[in-house]
């Protein structure tokens, strides 16, 4: 079946026979007119598949369009400032979080899709991190934020004074729904009372009064959203993420997430891409549990071997166990975890974020108790904890708002050596994983919680958003071009440099030299397969990943705890066909350390927190 005739398939099942006509014509256009611009011309003569167009080298950052300021420029200008004189090619890819002019919610209120907020700067400021052509620099994720927009949207302000198409452009609620089963992320009114030309109105908010759910139900949006992708691919977008995409489509008496008409969706701007943007990648933000997370990948087409919707899925699980690893010293509940993973696609691997750490996707991998623990060392480390009302009226945890470097380290027992080689260390894990590495801007300094940031702002989130001065922090990290450091010993002096500066400049070195290390080890493929290792305790967590055509495999160990601990191989852990671990040495090309295995048992003996990328001396 090619895709136009998947697109038919999928709209008359949103819309009805005939309605599907009608709208696969408009979808047509929309093609047909993408083909025509130079950016349709440039993506005609790439002939490989999207899947193709990750590798070992592939890393993205995630950031603000403002992290950086600078007085006298647009900050978006400063990022690129920054990317290119301090982290170089450390990362493939940049995810601006959104950069449109908005309402609320840092970005996530959007009032105007196909503009660049002017205080971060311009479209020509977006073009200039591309490169020319464009991802000669770095690949852009562009954020769709397509669940909802502002109520200041052109669009919403339509709707109010009812004008044509836009009174059916969003969801006014009737009397006699049921809206009983609807599942909410937060615990704002689901329905806001709005006035109009027509008199007051209830409309659907699913995440705040300030935020109106589009109505998908209605095509003449689902040809807007086409039509908006297709923009942000001519403005240079390489990934498209689809933000809070599970709440998509709503229909009363239903539960509101995960409805087959979402997952249709989304399978229709999958198709429309692969027909018109082939190496543009959608990846899905679905923060649930992980067996609801990941049928956001789709189902496999026979016909080309790749699923049928968002080509990468976030891989929410991953921080809470991490934390759960570093706070019992036990990698056990992670290694099962990983153990059992299926790989129906590529996942973006990331244990922080602009957002807090979600616990819902936890549930089932850690107990109610050891959810509590993390909210309450989340406390006592000087954070916030974001509760969800349950039907009973009790709260439970669902978010812990803290930067990554203090939910791991108590900032009220500062260690720095130790606290450093324990933050990078999750690191380490987080790189070594299949799938894609997220790294959040904040991760690369180790920033400690912006208490100021979330008093001013009222919100809990923002204690992990605070914006840098770019000047003062080029200072701390050591100059405009700072080299590569080692595996840090943060408690060597570094001249001239006060212990924060010293401990941020360590952790940025160490940090850029580990993804560049990574990024030549074919054996850290996204799609390379990846198996965890029995290494003799829980507290290392051993994982052997192997490059997809088989030619290079690595051992990667990590100590999660603080005492040394010393792993051993045994030789029939190994996959078969991927090492031999009697007949070669290993070199941790981490530290270039040699280590020869005894009667085929390869056996490290590791510091406290340290972590080995370990593969054969003569590979």
């Amino acid at each position: 079946m090619t895709p136009q005739e998947r697109i038919r398939r999928h709209l008359a099942f949103l819309y009805g026979e005939d309605a599907a006509q009608t709208t696969w014509e408009q979808v047509s256009a929309l093609l047909e007119a993408f083909r025509q611009s130079a950016a349709g011309r440039a993506y005609r003569r790439e002939a490989s598949p999207s899947s193709c167009s990750l590798s070992e080298r592939d890393a993205i950052l995630i950031t603000y369009g403002d992290t950086f300021r600078q007085a006298g420029e647009p900050p978006l200008k400063t990022l690129g400032t920054f990317l290119t004189r301090q982290l170089g090619d450390a990362v493939s890819s940049v995810h601006i979080l959104p950069f449109y002019p908005y309402s609320s919610d840092d970005g996530f209120s959007v009032i105007d899709y196909r503009a660049v907020d002017p205080a971060l700067g311009s479209w020509a400021d977006i073009a200039a991190l591309t490169g020319t052509p464009p991802g000669s620099r770095y690949k852009l994720m562009f954020d769709a934020v397509i669940n909802h927009v502002s109520r200041q949207s052109d669009w919403f302000q339509r709707y109010r004074r009812g004008e044509a198409p836009y009174q059916a452009y969003f969801i006014t609620a009737e009397d006699g729904w049921d809206l009983s089963r609807v599942v909410r992320p937060r615990t704002l009114p689901l329905l806001t009372g709005v006035e109009t030309a027509s008199g007051p109105r209830r409309v659907w908010t699913t995440f705040s009064a300030d935020q109106i759910d589009l109505n998908y139900a209605n095509p003449q949006v689902l040809m807007e959203i086409i039509s908006l992708l297709l923009f942000y691919v001519e403005q240079g977008a390489a990934l498209i993420r689809l933000d809070a995409i599970a709440y998509l489509w709503k229909q009363a008496g239903t539960a509101c997430i995960h409805l087959p008409q979402t997952h249709t969706v989304i399978k229709v701007l999958r198709d429309v891409l692969d027909l018109a943007a082939p190496h543009v990648l959608l990846i899905s933000e679905t923060n649930v549990p992980h067996d609801e997370n990941i049928r956001y990948f789709g189902e496999l087409n026979p016909e080309t071997g790749c699923t049928d919707e968002a080509q990468l899925v976030y891989q929410f699980p991953l921080a809470p166990l991490v934390l759960h690893t570093f706070r019992t010293g036990d990698a056990g509940a992670l290694s099962a975890w990983l153990d059992g993973l299926d790989q129906p696609g590529t996942y973006l691997n990331f244990i922080a974020s602009h957002d807090g750490i979600g616990l819902t996707p936890a549930a089932g991998l850690l107990s109610p108790g050891e959810i509590a623990h993390l909210a309450g060392e989340t406390l006592a480390h000087g954070g916030q904890v974001s509760y969800r009302t349950n039907p009973d009226g009790s709260l439970s945890p669902y978010e812990l708002n803290i930067t990554l470097y203090d939910a791991l380290n108590d900032p009220a027992r500062p260690d720095p050596a130790l606290d450093t080689q324990r933050f990078l260390a999750s690191q380490a894990i987080m790189l070594s994983l299949a799938g894609v590495p997220g790294i959040y801007v904040h991760s690369l300094f180790g920033s400690r919680n912006c208490l100021s940031c979330a008093e001013e702002t009222g919100r809990a989130r923002s204690i992990n958003r605070e914006k840098l001065d770019y000047p003062a922090l080029v200072r701390r990290l050591g100059g405009p071009d700072g080299g590569d450091g080692p595996l840090v010993d943060p408690s060597e002096e570094l001249h001239g440099r006060d212990p924060e500066a010293r401990r941020q400049a360590g952790i940025f070195a160490a940090y850029r030299r580990l993804l560049r290390i990574r990024s030549n080890q074919p054996a850290f493929h996204p799609s390379g397969p990846q198996q965890v290792l029995p290494a003799g305790g829980k507290g290392v967590l051993a994982l052997q990943r192997t490059s997809p055509d088989g030619e290079q495999s690595m051992v990667c160990l990590v100590n999660v705890t603080p005492q040394p601990q010393s792993a051993a191989i045994q030789p029939d852990s190994i996959r078969p066909g991927g090492l031999d671990t009697n007949a070669r040495d290993w070199k941790d090309i981490l530290t270039g350390k040699t280590y020869r295995p005894a009667a085929g048992i390869l056996e490290a003996a590791l510091r406290p927190y340290q972590f080995c990328w370990l593969k054969a001396a003569s590979a």
